[in-house]
């Protein structure tokens, strides 16, 4: 069995690759300065890490898949996910990259926030591939954290490290959102293949034995993570994949109210509620009226 090792600390990212740690709890890497070269290993990330790859050099598996990355590629992990990688014998690794801890942020905005950077949990195939202007804007950053870091430690230094690591990541947040655009015909084949597995599932009997469809459900479907698929289908129909998958719900209800004698209770059954009180207030929400009140306007 390979051995996993649990990355719990910067420091020991940096003693497996021979680097400097100049902070207990951030660091910023260049793996072309490393004195070590490890050649396969697994890592569950017990920190945040994002890297830009400036060149292939081996191969990143996350799960069973092969990380979608070339040159001038950003991978990002979150505490949690384990990833195993190959490099070949004699390749030294050419990246930079960022490692924190979460105690780092912990009481900062950027420790509030956190969860927002949904790109931490974005699958093999959902790289952040960049521009050269974008690396630039990304190395750019690393270097302010870096020189923070060799600044002696006084009482501004978290707030302004996490500041700027917190710059990073919304300029991450954005390259991402031009990725959407730049494969936004890629992004409609999801959103047709969306809607017909919507129609699929609802004209089927999962909803009385798998209950309401979620968001992870259609993900899995279309081999996406369901922040990644989450993402793509409020950038290209501006409403979350769970506000997509209501309002196609309620489509359905009307049609079964105005167009069948079924009952409320029928009805919410067969679109998989457990109890149909929970229909009737997402109705009323999403329409303003009662299932029966908007029968009797149909009469």
């Amino acid at each position: 069995m390979k051995e996993v090792i649990k990355l719990d600390t910067v420091d020991q990212y940096n003693r497996l690759f021979g680097l400097e740690t100049l902070h207990p709890l951030v660091s910023v890497v260049n793996l072309s300065e490393a004195t070590r070269f490890p050649t396969h290993f697994t890592m569950n990330y017990g920190v945040y890490a994002l890297f830009l790859k400036n060149v292939k050099c081996g191969d990143i598996r996350y799960g069973r898949q092969i990380y979608d990355y070339q040159e001038g590629t950003v991978t990002s992990f979150a505490p949690g996910q384990v990833v195993e990688v190959d490099m070949p014998q004699g390749v030294r690794p050419n990246a930079h990259g960022l490692l924190f801890h979460p105690d780092l942020i912990k009481g900062t905005s950027l420790g509030q926030d956190i969860k927002h950077y949904s790109f931490f949990s974005y699958a093999s195939a959902e790289a952040l591939h960049l521009s050269e202007e974008e690396k630039s804007i990304f190395t750019d950053c690393l270097e302010k954290i870096r020189m923070e870091l060799q600044h002696p430690i006084d009482k501004h230094s978290k707030r302004l490290i996490s500041r700027n690591i917190e710059l990073l990541l919304d300029y991450c947040m954005r390259f991402y959102e031009r990725q959407f655009i730049t494969r936004s015909e890629s992004n409609k084949s999801v959103l047709v293949k969306f809607e017909a597995l919507l129609d699929d599932y609802f004209q089927s009997d999962k909803p009385q034995t798998d209950g309401l469809p979620s968001v992870k459900y259609f993900a899995d479907k279309v081999f996406l993570s369901p922040n990644y698929f989450g993402d793509l289908i409020k950038k290209e129909t501006g409403k979350s994949a769970q506000e997509y998958i209501q309002t196609r719900m309620i489509d359905i209800a009307k049609e079964m109210i105005a167009g069948t004698e079924k009952t409320v209770s029928q009805i919410a059954y067969e679109l998989g509620f457990q109890y149909s009180q929970h229909f009737n207030r997402i109705f009323k929400k999403n329409t303003g009226y009662t299932p029966g009140e908007y029968r009797k306007l149909q009469i």
